[in-house]
């Protein structure tokens, strides 16, 4: 497992995405879920990538930075792969300069624009 975080700044945040079980929640998490897919499926992992699952949506910042409004919103996904013995062994540095270039310097991921700071990947 490794988990994704990263900040929209164009998705305001709402009560409705801080409850796992609402319409929004789901759909939003639905959309990031493909948009994952896609990015990770082009990636050095793509061959021992199996998907990744939305944990939560955040408002974030709690303290924002001058270019941030407090209404953007946080992501947090844990994702997963298969330990291959052929397959390299998972390298975030690697994975996270791949996502970076994939996502035009961590601006924008599908319909999304990202917070180019926010970007975190943990192995």
């Amino acid at each position: 497992k490794f988990t994704v975080n990263f900040t929209i700044t164009n998705l305001q945040y709402s009560s409705g995405l801080r409850n796992p079980y609402s319409a929004k929640f789901n759909a939003t998490a639905r959309v990031l879920t493909a948009l994952l897919d896609q990015l990770f499926k082009k990636t050095s992992i793509h061959s021992v990538y199996t998907g990744c699952k939305m944990m939560a949506f955040r408002m974030y910042p709690n303290f924002p930075r001058p270019a941030q409004k407090i209404e953007d919103t946080g992501v947090d996904a844990v994702c997963t792969y298969k330990t291959d013995s052929a397959a390299s062994p998972f390298d975030r540095v690697i994975v996270y300069h791949e996502v970076s270039n994939k996502t035009n310097g961590i601006t924008n991921l599908g319909i999304y624009s990202l917070d180019q700071e926010s970007l975190y990947i943990n192995g």
